[in-house]
């Protein structure tokens, strides 16, 4: 998942929300000197990603993918999924997402400081320009993935995958509406976070 779902499935606290995209960034490199609280949100993260990886329904969204970015289309279904979730944010969270958004950017500033310095950056960056209104749209999603394709460091052909997803808009949504659910019951029954 990306950076929206895993504040979504983060505690209201400026701890869960730093460790719960701390797996992003180098993960458990950084752990030494942190609290258990943020331990816990990176153990979710980590949870989250292992879920997902390893969906039936998520490896079959990768089949809308053209061969020449199958090798990408992961990332891909990440990002849109994040457009998903704001399309169909009321259905998932009775807090308006602006809101949850502009309180998450403020718990996620409370922790920069000690954030390793790539993660810094991003955040810097993810808060001040409200990365997610980006993803309200997929011209915005085709932006952010072409800008991932710019820093992957070899030749590939990941750019363009909004062609794939526009192609595929009903499929990836309908994926997104049955798994969604899964993933926070899953992240539910395991508790990683609870008492945090």
């Amino acid at each position: 998942m990306n950076y929206l779902a895993h504040l979504y499935l983060a505690k209201p606290t400026a701890d869960s929300h730093f460790g719960n995209l701390l797996g992003d960034f180098g993960g458990k490199r950084h752990l030494e000197q942190l609290p258990n609280s943020v331990k816990n949100g990176l153990d979710n993260h980590y949870l989250v990603d292992k879920f997902t990886d390893s969906h039936p329904l998520v490896k079959e969204a990768k089949q809308y993918f053209s061969p020449e970015r199958k090798r990408f289309a992961g990332v891909a279904i990440d990002v849109v999924f994040d457009h998903f979730l704001i399309m169909h944010w009321q259905r998932f969270n009775k807090q308006p997402l602006n809101d949850f958004k502009y309180n998450s950017f403020a718990l996620l500033n409370k922790r920069i400081p000690i954030m390793p310095p790539r993660m810094q950056q991003v955040v810097a960056s993810m808060t001040k320009n409200d990365w997610f209104k980006e993803y309200e749209t997929i011209n915005g999603v085709g932006l952010a993935l072409d800008n991932i394709a710019k820093r992957i460091r070899f030749t590939n052909n990941f750019a363009g995958s909004a062609e794939d997803i526009t192609r595929n808009y009903n499929e990836l949504e309908s994926v997104f509406l049955t798994f969604f659910p899964e993933l926070i019951k899953h992240v539910n029954e395991n508790g990683l976070e609870r008492g945090c």
